[in-house]
């Protein structure tokens, strides 16, 4: 039966520590692959596993090549044998390097050297050649001149002059079109060196260093020993983005989607690991900063006052933040099975995607990404589903007359479940058509929400003004009197009922010299007031039949004392 044990990190704190951490020669180096990752805010924890054959005795188990950004402090040992083995204080050193670390970034460097000297050997190359043509057309001039000189003492031959002639013409034809050639091909590196350089610049770390992370054991015989050695990176991060789809047949469904996008920059490709996603954030702390006196004191315009001593009161401190320890926390691990699904004899199946394993309990919740996961150290973003959520949802058509007169549909809906809807972007879709973005803010279970879906253009608003008149009234005291009626007709053009929902305000004094009075003859009776918490707003809510019309009125009277101006009024 295997025994299990584990080393926390045993560096600044005050344990025992067993006699085999002490300084040996006897060293096992650790052939280790990142096994686990879990992303949370701005850091991740990456779990390495190595499998070693441990002799009897006391040992040094040796972890090479780790990233310079690791947190010293995050280091985790754990493993497990047949044999009985103890893990000593766990120790970390820095190893510098005059190379860069990272193996991508190793390889991209020594392809741009290589381009880089391929295009000095042609820029060589193309100098030789402007020599050639220079030395060809100053030849050609000297034979002219000479020509001219002595054109009386000179025996004409034709045929000489004519190979010269050839000979100086051919020889700067082909210069030209060698010239011409090397110009493409350097023309073509430019590029190749253009995208090595961009490509760099994503993988660049400028990482010349390493850690070396060393764990001393004991064992009482020769055995295999599975280690887990885990730590913390900066430079790691992922943000929730939602796919919300709306069907508008029959009574509608929304669909909303949740996938991470990951992004990472921590100088270590993650290759077949098994991806988690955490809403926790250590490097937020653990516990609130101490409270610090709040100085005061009296100023007269010049002075600090002065105490019975003549010297200076203290003046007001500045609180300044203690900065906060981050601490670790480990987070459950698991696996989860996945099944294909069986295909029917002769049909086809659709393709789906196998969502993750959401772990909401205690105050962090976790989603575990089925199957290997790859995310590259180059900073570009990862996309991997994470699941859908239970969505209760009912399709409305939403009216502000005084805002536009285009009516929107609206998913209004209800989260189920247990887990919550963190904040993110989401990609908007009616139909199976995209119809933009939009943002949503943390929900959680039970809590209402509105989608919108843009315009519905089935559905007509139409709004006007009947009244609009300004006059004074009053005998002893007058006042000014603002009378506005609305009226906003609303059709269905669609073959099937729509809930329409009308949202509009009137003026909300906050004198209390100003009073608002609301024109029952006039205004559209079965409204709410103040809907949504907002003063003034009244609230009409109704199914509209097929092809069917409904009026909505509005009518108000605001008045005030004469004297006074009155603002905010549109």
């Amino acid at each position: 039966m295997k025994r299990l044990f584990s080393a926390a990190l045993l560096l600044a704190l005050s344990l025992p520590v067993p006699a085999l951490a002490e300084t040996n020669d006897n060293e096992v180096v650790a052939d280790s692959t990142i096994k686990a990752v879990t992303v949370y805010t701005g850091r991740a924890k990456v779990t390495r596993e190595a499998v070693v054959d441990v002799p009897a005795g006391a040992h040094t188990l040796v972890f090479k090549d780790l990233p310079a950004t690791l947190l010293p402090d995050s280091l985790r040992a754990e493993g497990k044998s047949k044999a009985s083995v103890k893990f000593g204080a766990v120790a970390h050193k820095q190893v510098m390097s005059s190379q860069l670390t990272s193996a991508r970034e190793q390889e991209l460097n020594a392809k741009l050297e290589s381009l880089q000297d391929q295009r000095s050997l042609l820029d060589a190359e193309k100098s030789g050649l402007d020599a050639q043509n220079t030395f060809l057309a100053n030849l050609g001039k000297q034979a002219s001149l000479r020509a001219d000189e002595d054109i009386a003492e000179i025996n004409l031959k034709p045929e000489q002059w004519s190979a010269a002639a050839e000979a100086i013409q051919t020889g700067t034809t082909a210069a030209m079109k060698a010239k011409l050639q090397l110009g493409l091909k350097i023309r073509d590196l430019d590029r190749e060196i253009r995208k090595i350089r961009n490509e760099l610049n994503q993988q660049r770390t400028g990482q010349r260093s390493t850690y070396s992370v060393t764990v001393p054991l004991e064992a009482d015989k020769a055995a295999k020993l599975t280690v887990e050695l885990s730590y913390q990176v900066p430079d790691a991060s992922w943000t929730p983005l939602y796919d919300a789809r709306l069907v508008t047949e029959g009574k509608g469904k929304l669909q909303l989607s949740q996938f991470g996008s990951v992004t990472q920059r921590t100088g270590e490709d993650w290759k077949n690991v098994a991806l988690t996603l955490s809403t926790a954030q250590p490097q937020r702390g653990a516990s609130l900063p101490d409270l610090q006196p709040m100085w005061v004191d009296v100023y007269d315009g010049n002075n600090f006052s002065r105490n019975a001593r003549g010297r200076a009161a203290p003046m007001q401190k500045t609180m300044m933040m203690q900065n906060i320890v981050s601490s670790e926390m480990e987070m459950a691990g698991g696996a989860m099975d996945m099944a294909a699904p069986a295909a029917a004899p002769e049909e086809d199946v659709a393709a789906t995607f196998v969502t993750a394993e959401i772990n909401t309990g205690g105050f962090v919740s976790e989603y575990k990404i089925p199957g290997p996961s790859n995310v590259l150290a180059d900073g570009t973003q990862t996309k991997l589903m994470v699941g859908d959520f239970d969505i209760a949802s009912k399709i409305e058509v939403h009216v502000k007359p005084q805002l536009s007169g285009e009516a929107f549909l609206v998913a209004k809906s209800k989260l189920k479940g247990e887990s919550p809807i963190l904040p993110g972007q989401v990609n908007l879709f009616r139909d199976g058509a995209y119809v933009g973005q939009s943002s949503i803010r943390l929900l959680r279970p039970d809590e209402d929400y509105d989608f919108y879906f843009g315009v519905d253009d089935q559905v007509s608003v139409k709004r006007k003004v009947l009244k609009d008149e300004r006059q004074e009234e009053g005998v002893i005291t007058r006042e000014t009197v603002l009378e506005r009626h609305y009226a906003t007709e609303i059709q269905n053009l669609h073959t099937s009922p729509v809930d329409i929902v009308v949202k509009e305000t009137a003026p909300a004094p906050r004198n209390e010299k100003i009073k608002l009075e609301l024109l029952k003859s006039a205004t559209t009776q079965g409204y709410k007031d103040n809907s949504d918490n907002i003063k003034g707003m009244l609230y009409w809510q109704f199914e509209l039949p097929p092809k069917d019309k409904k009026e909505l009125k509005l009518g108000w009277k605001l008045s005030w004392p004469k004297d006074m101006s009155l603002s905010g009024l549109q």
